[in-house]
């Protein structure tokens, strides 16, 4: 999967909720997985072996998402820890994370609005 084909899930899920937003009623579904678990380990693993890991899981949620969406559902709700895994220390889990660095803005939006 590449990282761009990462979104889809977020795309579908998103259009889901604005077309239940559209209506007075919504169809949610719930999934859940058995999530591929990284082998345990003390150690990081590299950042390409965390990804190709990731891409696993999305990929079977993916293909849950679309089943559910073409069953009616508007609502997919998928397992908090479905794309890594909850088996980490504090140090194996980085592999995993994405580091977003702090804006660099000075514009405070509740005292300065314009």
């Amino acid at each position: 999967m590449l990282p761009s084909q990462a979104l889809l899930p977020a795309v579908v899920l998103a259009l889901a909720a604005l077309q239940a937003l559209a209506s007075d009623t919504f169809m949610a579904a719930v999934y859940e997985h058995a999530v591929i678990l990284p082998h345990p380990s003390e150690e990081p693993v590299s950042p390409s072996h965390a990804l190709a890991l990731m891409n696993k899981n999305m990929d079977v949620l993916e293909g849950a998402i679309k089943e559910a969406a073409q069953q009616g559902a508007h609502i997919i709700v998928t397992p908090e820890d479905g794309i890594y895994g909850w088996r980490f220390t504090r140090e194996s889990i980085y592999p995993y994370l994405e580091d977003i660095p702090d804006p660099v803005v000075n514009w405070i939006p509740c005292t300065d609005p314009s």
